[in-house]
């Protein structure tokens, strides 16, 4: 998946015809092999390194690059610290820099602001998910980067996991049925089911399903869903959760909170390379 991934990435910024900007300033010249060293400008969490090292041993297949890693996935950085350092020629190191501190600040931006949350539910039950509301294609890798930061990954596709929602239950009539139909097809499979009413809730807990979802529902309807399921299920909670929310939700002590938001609205950390 990573070189496939790593590959469409170099395609789309080179289009086949490679990097004009350093053909023209190195192509008559003979390269002296230089360092590059990847920086961080602000605190976060590191995430990608390995996916930046990958980009630079295909981009530069032909060019000699060697790599230090300094920091590791997972790895708390501050402003100035060092990530990895990049030794060949600056035409390669050049070529490949943007495209290595795309993948490096996206997954050490979801990392780091996964940790941040991950912590406001310390001291609480309750765990942290992410979602299928990832990019086209990069789903593994940030999920990867949910993982790093603290996080729990939900199901990866459509085929590990059985979520009903909204739609599936108005499409055969019933939250039972639903379940019913989900547990006699996958009997082995995890089966959760969304709710959004406390009626909902009350059905749900009488069939196999072994998670409920609560959606959009506000803290009191919370409280009021767990009065009826009673330990029955695992409860994840969804909709509508910022910040001060996600501890609220762990002081209630919900199983689970999922949020698009891990992945679907992230701030890359700002990262730098300088050629030295």
């Amino acid at each position: 998946m990573l070189r496939s991934v790593v590959h469409s990435a170099i395609i789309e910024d080179l289009d086949g015809r490679g990097d004009i900007t350093t053909t023209a300033l190195f192509g008559e010249l003979s390269e002296a092999s230089r360092t590059g060293r990847i920086f961080a400008k602000e605190s976060g969490i590191v995430c990608g390194v390995y996916v930046a090292a990958r980009v630079y041993s295909m981009v530069s297949s032909s060019i000699s690059i060697e790599i230090e890693h300094h920091k590791k996935d997972g790895e708390f950085v501050n402003q100035g610290d060092t990530l990895m350092v990049i030794k060949g020629k600056p035409s390669a190191i050049t070529t490949g820099e943007r495209i290595a501190l795309n993948f490096l600040g996206l997954l050490s931006g979801i990392s780091t602001k996964v940790n941040r949350y991950v912590k406001l539910l310390d001291g609480t039950p309750t765990k942290l998910l992410d979602t299928r509301k990832t990019l086209p294609g990069l789903r593994e890798l940030q999920k990867y980067a949910v993982a790093t930061g603290g996080g729990y990954n939900h199901r990866l596709g459509l085929y590990d996991m059985i979520l009903i929602k909204d739609n599936h239950i108005a499409a055969v009539g019933s939250v039972a049925r639903a379940v019913e139909l989900a547990k006699k097809a996958y009997p082995m499979v995890t089966v959760e089911i969304e709710t959004a009413t406390l009626e909902q809730v009350a059905e749900a807990v009488e069939t196999d399903a072994d998670i409920l979802m609560l959606d959009n529902m506000d803290n009191v309807m919370v409280r009021e869903a767990m009065k009826i399921i009673d330990g029955a299920k695992h409860i994840e909670v969804s909709g509508n959760i910022d910040e001060k929310r996600l501890r609220e939700l762990g002081d209630i002590g919900v199983d689970f909170v999922s949020m698009g938001e891990l992945t679907h609205t992230v701030r890359n950390l700002d990262l730098s390379l300088l050629i030295e």
